[in-house]
C-alpha cells in the first residue's frame, strides 16, 4: 500500500470530509425524494452501483468536483451546501 502524505491533514480527516460531503448529498437527494438511480442517470453516471458507493463511501469511492457541480444543479442547491 502506498502511504500518502496529506500534509497537515490526516487520512482519517480526509475520510471524514468525504463522509460529510456524501452525507449532505444523500440528505438533499432524500429531501427531494429522488432515487439514487434517477439522480445518477441525471448527472451522467451510468452505474448506480458507482453512485451508491460514492454516497456510502464504500471501496474508497467518492464524488469529484464535476459530480458535485452536477449534483448541485440537479438538486437545485448551492455547491457550497455540500461542504458546510
Amino acid at each position: 500500500m502506498i502511504k500518502i502524505d496529506f500534509g497537515n491533514s490526516s487520512e482519517n480527516e480526509i475520510q471524514d470530509f468525504y463522509k460529510a460531503v456524501s452525507s449532505k448529498v444523500r440528505y438533499f437527494r432524500e429531501k427531494n425524494k429522488i432515487a439514487q438511480l434517477d439522480l445518477a442517470l441525471d448527472i451522467g453516471i451510468k452505474s448506480v452501483a458507482f453512485y451508491s458507493n460514492c454516497e456510502n463511501n464504500k471501496y474508497n469511492k467518492h464524488f469529484n468536483l464535476e459530480h458535485l457541480y452536477k449534483l448541485s444543479k440537479a438538486l437545485n442547491v448551492n455547491i457550497i451546501d455540500f461542504l458546510k
